[in-house]
């Protein structure tokens, strides 16, 4: 492998014909190279997509009420009914697969106009009734104060955890909003928190940086929604699909409201985990998409480098003849045209690895830092260990491309490689 004479007749051989050789060698070059970019811009992707969801529950599934479209127990169809306080529990005492129950009602009247008024200052934001469990589901970050408590929803006090926008537009630049108040359709609370969201991709009714976070059940008293909950948003426990909730919890409500068993149309819901999965097998589909491109791009070379081998080999046929007339033996030809083949492809395909890794590289310095998940694109990388073993496929590659122009060399007679013109 080492000997000295055996690479100075491999380079000779191919320098020969300096053209043909950079360009058989530029297929296998480009065959990896594009094999890097498309690997590193489909990790980009999958990770911009999947940092856009954040820290927010997969685990989840969201269930809202709709008119009902089948009669039952003498109620008519196109019933509107909504869910009830006492559903809480319920769901809670019935379903042992949940993890976490998280009511939530929307109010405010913020398509009304400015519903939010601080001294001389208005604006229009969403305002949302939650229990502590929420920040669970969809955690925000909290740089001042904190955010909504259980006693806050025991003591139904009058509280408000505020949006970084609804910070901008209410309150003067670098002013502490802790402990100042706010109106609300005229009933005033007290902020005690300020958050900014740890994505946007994952939104319920708006952007999250003007929304307004209130104790549900002060919501539900301030704004004389009885006992009325807007929606539930429901986890499992680990290890437990999110179906199983979904479909146990649709059950428990249809029965606790009087809607027929059959009756599709009447709740509606949300599974992310169900859409989770889905997007995990869409990305998964990409990835393999993007090997068999890349592969194929690269045996294109390969083949173009055992062509250019049997060239090489058919004119170096008497070469060859007086080799195996002074005594070389079969294997050591072979040897000599497979370390050709393997040499070549190996070059060309590591500049290509380089040069397209380096672009990634490159690409991933310059990216703009995401602001608060708002990306489609982040962090290309290519993995170590899929780069190497993409240049062992392609070293095994050139093995194989030479065998066949080696075989033949082998197979023809040394008395008629003499003769050969």
């Amino acid at each position: 492998m080492f000997d000295r004479d055996r690479w100075q007749e491999i380079w000779s051989s191919l320098s020969k014909n300096k053209l043909r050789t950079v360009l058989t060698a530029f297929g296998v070059f480009w065959g990896i190279f594009m094999l890097m970019i498309m690997l590193g811009s489909g990790s980009g992707l999958e990770n911009g997509v999947m940092n856009g969801m954040g820290d927010f529950a997969t685990n989840s599934v969201f269930m809202w009420t709709r008119p009902t479209s089948i009669p039952y127990k003498g109620l008519p169809r196109n019933r509107r009914f909504y869910y009830r306080n006492n559903d809480i529990q319920a769901l809670k005492d019935n379903i042992p697969e949940l993890a976490l129950v998280s009511p939530r009602l929307e109010g405010g009247g913020r398509n009304s106009g400015n519903n939010v008024i601080r001294n001389n200052k208005a604006g229009a934001f969403s305002v949302y009734g939650d229990y502590p469990e929420w920040n669970q589901i969809d955690p925000v970050n909290v740089p001042m104060g904190r955010f909504i408590n259980q006693i806050d929803i025991e003591q139904k006090r009058k509280v408000a955890v505020i949006g970084k926008r609804v910070y901008e537009v209410l309150f003067e630049k670098d002013e502490d909003p802790i402990g100042k108040y706010i109106r609300i359709n005229g009933i005033y609370f007290q902020v005690v928190g300020m958050f900014t969201p740890k994505n946007q991709n994952m939104n319920f009714g708006g952007d999250k940086e003007q929304s307004i976070h209130l104790p549900f059940t002060t919501l539900q008293q301030a704004f004389n929604y009885g006992d009325i909950v807007g929606w539930f948003a429901l986890t499992s426990k680990p290890g437990i699909p999110v179906t199983i909730i979904e479909e146990k919890a649709k059950t428990l409500l249809k029965e606790r409201h009087k809607v027929a068993p059959e009756d599709e149309r009447a709740i509606g819901y949300f599974n992310l985990d169900k859409q989770f999965r889905q997007m995990t097998g869409l990305f998964t589909g990409i990835s393999g998409l993007i090997w068999v491109v890349g592969i194929g791009t690269l045996m294109a070379g390969v083949i173009g480098i055992s062509n250019i081998m049997l060239v090489i080999v058919k004119e170096r046929t008497k070469e060859i003849g007086i080799m195996r007339a002074i005594g070389a033996s079969p294997s050591k030809v072979m040897g000599q045209i497979i370390t050709e083949s393997v040499f070549l492809t190996t070059l060309a395909g590591y500049g290509g690895l380089v040069l397209g890794v380096a672009i990634i590289e490159l690409i991933n310095k310059n990216l703009p830092a995401p602001d608060n998940g708002e990306t489609m694109f982040l962090n290309p990388t290519i993995d170590f260990k899929v780069a190497i073993l993409a240049l062992l496929i392609l070293i095994v590659s050139g093995a194989i491309a030479g065998l066949i122009p080696a075989r033949r060399a082998v197979s023809i007679k040394p008395i008629d490689a003499l003769r050969y013109e």
